[in-house]
């Protein structure tokens, strides 16, 4: 069975934005692109909520073929278009979307069937209110988390309203150059 990976950017606090949804604290840079690069391009399925999958919809499908592109732009524009796109929403509908699955209902039903469907890593990039989703019906099975050094102090929490304690198994960690570090976890199901 496909696993679940929470793909997420935070802050030493735990908050994936600011109060305002900001995220321009984040650091990334190429060391970081060709490293998430690498990882992803294994992967056949991204789960998004809407409005994650609004801001991806808006710009990934012609980034690469911008005449400014960077080698991360065309490489990620390669991957967003051929990779198959699932999408938390109560409002969206799967009309005229291309290679994009619409779950609006029955989600833990819907998720595990997605999840027995193939092979390969399902990664959820960002969406913290499906992540919170998720996580509140123990569909998540692994944190893939870059944390940022920085203290936001107050914003969006990862991890909120937490019925019963989630143990993890921390499988990597990565220091980057720019002082970003990647903690890699399984959940713990025993």
């Amino acid at each position: 069975m496909r696993k679940i990976i929470s793909f997420m950017h935070l802050s030493l606090d735990g908050f994936v934005a600011g109060p305002k949804g900001e995220m321009d604290w984040i650091k990334v840079d190429q060391e970081i692109f060709d490293h998430v690069g690498k990882r992803i391009s294994e992967g056949d399925t991204a789960l998004y909520g809407r409005v994650t999958y609004g801001m991806m919809e808006n710009y990934w499908p012609t980034a690469g073929d911008k005449p400014e592109a960077t080698r991360h732009d065309i490489e990620h524009s390669k991957w967003y278009n051929k990779v198959h796109k699932v999408v938390l929403s109560k409002t969206m509908k799967d009309e005229g979307l291309t290679n994009t699955t619409i779950i609006s209902d029955k989600l833990s039903d819907s998720i595990n069937e997605l999840k027995r469907s193939g092979s390969k890593d399902i990664l959820l990039f960002g969406s913290p209110t499906a992540t919170h989703s998720l996580m509140q019906l123990s569909l998540i099975d692994g944190y893939w988390l870059f944390v940022n050094p920085i203290i936001l102090g107050q914003g969006i929490p990862l991890f909120t309203d937490i019925k019963d304690k989630i143990k993890l198994n921390l499988v990597t960690t990565r220091p980057f150059t720019c002082g970003v570090t990647e903690l890699n976890y399984t959940v713990d199901r025993q």
